[in-house]
């Protein structure tokens, strides 16, 4: 397998209903996840780019989390919708994009 150009990792996480600091599970992060799997697949972007399911990533709060390496880029409150901007800016285009990026004091 080749090194990837880029790697996202999606944080999955669960935790129970009520639990204090939520999880990206429970708002939709696994509907994210299939989105960049089917967008991969149908753009043909597996080899070039690699995406890993994770556990927490941190900032739960603003989930659902995607953190992208090798920039070390942490995106927050992620919706399907979102998923093409990312590939297209980001992804293929080298820009972050900026409106998802958590704020500094969290993910510097």
């Amino acid at each position: 397998m080749a090194k990837p150009q880029k790697h996202l990792f999606i944080c999955t996480q669960t935790r129970p209903p009520g639990h204090p600091r939520g999880s990206c599970g429970a708002k939709g992060s696994m509907a994210v996840h299939q989105e960049f799997m089917q967008q991969f697949e149908m753009r043909g972007l597996w080899g070039r780019f690699a995406i890993t399911g994770s556990g927490c990533l941190g900032p739960c709060g603003n989930g659902p989390s995607v953190l992208v390496y090798p920039e070390g880029v942490m995106y927050g409150g992620v919706g399907k919708d979102d998923v093409v901007a990312i590939i297209e800016e980001h992804l293929l285009g080298d820009k972050p994009v900026e409106r998802l990026k958590v704020p500094a004091e969290i993910w510097g």
